[in-house]
């Protein structure tokens, strides 16, 4: 019997509402909910629900046989190095090589599964990863029908520095997969062995940077922010030698595997390497081939298609970044290569949820200058978009480039334009007005001066009343505790039960709608340690529970709760690192 979870999961997938699975589990018997809820649906209601429902779910694709992805798009449009091994070597022009995963050495197991993305991007029955077909597949022991992997050459800024030649140096791009809606998926697996781009890696990803990568590519999708998928995480014995925090160290921990799927896998550090080596030609036809697949919107005709491009690519970049600073979301590594010509979120390494508000708040203990901190992304943003332009030089004629540089001179107020409205919509207010400005800067400020949770003072400001905030009634709310602490909390309450007083459209309207912007759980860096410190003893159920709680950040959950997720964070969690090695 499908359970309600279950069903709501596939429900996202798969176009239904929450009414239309509430039908269906009324249908369905006490399984799901209870006879008195069935009793107020209609039985015809019930049955053509139901009827979709499974012809749905027999639309599945059964057999992993049957899974078929293509590599022809990509073999036909660029040259494709043929090399014999994966001996590292600089490699010219071309955009990819091809390489063969290293297939993980077992027993392998599967850590952790997103039905959503099995079921609702694959098209695949999500009872197949229980195979022992869909472990080898997934983990590079197998190549799907159709995969002609290869690993792809790129370069880019790191820190602020021309790093020369990077490229997929553990990652295997597998092929395209076209689903049922339409849509393509670029598959890669992460962690698959060595490329021509290893350098001096091993090509492994290890557990604990695996079960990060895997829980917060799903965290922040359903957060609403764009972002890269992961379908699979797979574990296996494989001794891997690691130095966490570069210290002299070494330490053995264990191989592991995640599939991975974006629309594209392309950054700017893939324009990059060609323009810097003076590849024009394959500049024009990379920058010909993003354009034509990913920009419907830009006419392959238009002699400003590439400055069209250039940018679309700076207003979704200043979107993305405003989108990362809303929930408190901190890249860690915002090199150019790693950053996604689609402006999605994509290679997740020392990232960090930010707890106290701070806007020095660096994630990543190997940045040991805080380039990379939390209030310095959008001025990173800006010096990627800067080395985009320089890359896109050789194409644009001297008017497209002065052109070019007044766009990027517009990407500050558009950020600012972007993170006003956000913050605005985090604090219920509609419409606009002149103290807006001061209103939001101002409790900014409060919430660093008292080192107030980020995520629970906006969430908890969306439970609260106006009568409970006119009384100061924070009863079990410790994130607005802390900041009433402040000595103008006052102040700022005054003006802002005064703006919300304004708004015609109710208090509860105006709760539901920070609550639906506001969440109650992000992947913080502790409930991440936790989940791993158990999945390196193959103990994978807090992973499996985190990808849950992590599927429904906006709704209040019982098991969150008891595992304290919304609660203060404990005492430990200030002395986590994370840092690059991964």
């Amino acid at each position: 019997m499908w359970s309600i979870y279950r069903l709501l999961v596939f429900a996202a997938a798969s176009g239904f509402t929450p009414v239309h699975v509430l039908e269906f589990c009324h249908s369905d018997g006490p399984d799901c909910l209870s006879d008195g809820d069935a009793a107020s649906n209609s039985r015809s209601s019930q049955r053509s629900v139901k009827s979709r429902w499974n012809a749905t779910v027999s639309n599945l694709i059964q057999d992993l046989d049957q899974f078929r992805v293509s590599c022809k798009k990509i073999i036909e449009a660029f040259p494709i190095e043929e090399v014999s091994g994966d001996f590292v070597h600089t490699v010219k022009n071309c955009i990819f090589s091809k390489s063969i995963p290293t297939p993980l050495k077992g027993p392998l197991r599967l850590a952790a599964v997103s039905k959503d993305v099995i079921e609702g991007n694959l098209d695949l029955d999500v009872a197949v990863t229980q195979s022992d077909d869909f472990l080898l597949y997934a983990s590079g022991g197998r190549l799907l029908s159709g995969s002609v992997p290869l690993a792809h050459r790129y370069g880019g800024h790191q820190f602020g520095y021309w790093a020369g030649q990077l490229g997929d140096g553990r990652a295997h791009f597998l092929g395209q997969y076209s689903n049922s809606k339409g849509e393509k998926w670029e598959l890669q697996l992460k962690g698959s062995g060595k490329s021509p781009y290893s350098r001096s890696g091993d090509g492994r990803a290890v557990i604990r940077s695996s079960v990060r990568e895997f829980l917060c590519s799903e965290a922040m999708h359903f957060l609403g922010v764009p972002t890269s998928r992961a379908a699979s995480l797979i574990v296996s014995e494989e001794p891997v030698i690691r130095d966490q925090f570069y210290n002299g160290n070494m330490k053995t921990e264990r191989g592991a595997v995640v599939l991975r799927l974006a629309k594209s896998w392309f950054r700017i550090g893939s324009l990059e390497i060609l323009s810097q080596s003076g590849e024009m030609a394959l500049l024009r036809k990379l920058l010909n081939f993003v354009i034509d697949e990913h920009f419907p919107s830009v006419s392959s005709n238009d002699p400003d298609k590439y400055l069209v491009f250039y940018s679309t690519a700076v207003n979704e970049t200043a979107h993305l970044i405003a989108q990362w600073m809303s929930v408190g979301f901190a890249h860690g590594v915002c090199n150019t290569d790693n950053f996604s010509l689609l402006s999605i979120t994509i290679d997740y390494g020392p990232f960090g949820f930010m707890e106290s508000y701070d806007p020095n708040f660096i994630p990543n203990t190997s940045d040991d200058e805080g380039r990379y901190r939390i209030g310095a992304q959008a001025d990173v943003g800006l010096f990627n978009l800067e080395k985009l332009l320089s890359a896109l030089s050789p194409v644009f004629t001297h008017k497209q480039q002065e052109e070019a540089k007044i766009i990027l001179k517009g990407f500050a107020d558009i950020y600012q334009m972007r993170i006003h409205q956000i913050f605005k919509a985090k604090l219920g207010l509609l419409g606009e007005e002149e103290e807006d400005t001061y209103l939001i800067p101002f409790l900014l400020q409060m919430m660093e001066d008292t080192e107030s949770d980020f995520t629970m003072t906006f969430r908890q400001l969306s439970e609260v009343s106006h009568l409970q905030l006119h009384n100061k009634n924070f009863t079990q709310m410790w994130a607005l505790n802390d900041l009433s602490r402040h000595q103008h909390f006052s102040d700022w309450l005054n003006m802002y039960l005064l703006r919300i007083s304004r708004q015609s459209d109710g208090d509860v309207n105006r709760q539901n709608r920070m609550r639906n912007v506001n969440p109650r759980y992000v992947l913080r860096n502790w409930m991440a340690e936790s989940a791993i410190r158990k999945a390196e003893m193959n103990d994978f159920s807090e992973v499996e529970l985190l990808h849950h709680i992590l599927s429904f950040p906006f709704v209040t959950q019982e098991t969150a709760e008891e595992a304290g997720y919304a609660a203060r964070p404990p005492p430990w969690a200030q002395r986590l690192k994370v840092s690059c090695s991964s």
